[in-house]
Order: structure tokens, then C-alpha cells, then sequence
């Protein structure tokens, strides 16, 4: 689920929904805003995966939370 596998593309991967989230933060926003632009996204589908993919995202430093705000970190 977390990564793609022989049986799971990677658009239904966690990893491909971070994909997806990180290519709509192109400036610092706030979590809503950013669930505003993904929620129609077909690989996105439900807040459950967005904010699963936010954790993974968050967890390997590619997103920083900083003062009610979400940005690229600095890696």
C-alpha cells in the first residue's frame, strides 16, 4: 500500500498519492487548501489517503509544517 508493487501501480500507492500532493505545492499552504486542490484527483480519492500520504510524506522529510502552513522541506 505504501509503496507500488507487481500488483499495485503506483498510482494506487501511497507513494504516487505523495507524488500527486507534493506536484500541487508549488508555495507554502494550509492543509485544507491543499486537500481543496487533490480532492478530485482520481488517485487521491479520499481524505483517508491524503492524510496517510501527508504522514509518509512528513515522515521521510519531504514536507515541513511550520506555523499552520505546508511546505517542500529542505531536502
Amino acid at each position: 500500500m505504501i509503496l507500488p508493487t507487481k500488483h499495485l501501480s503506483p498510482r494506487h500507492s501511497l507513494l504516487g498519492v505523495g507524488a500527486v500532493i507534493v506536484g500541487r505545492l508549488d508555495a507554502p499552504r494550509t492543509i485544507s487548501s491543499l486537500w481543496d486542490a487533490v480532492r478530485d484527483d482520481p488517485d487521491v480519492r479520499t481524505f483517508k489517503r491524503f492524510v496517510l500520504a501527508l504522514d509518509l510524506l512528513f515522515a521521510l522529510g519531504v514536507l515541513d509544517y511550520q506555523e499552520g502552513l505546508l511546505q517542500r522541506g529542505a531536502s
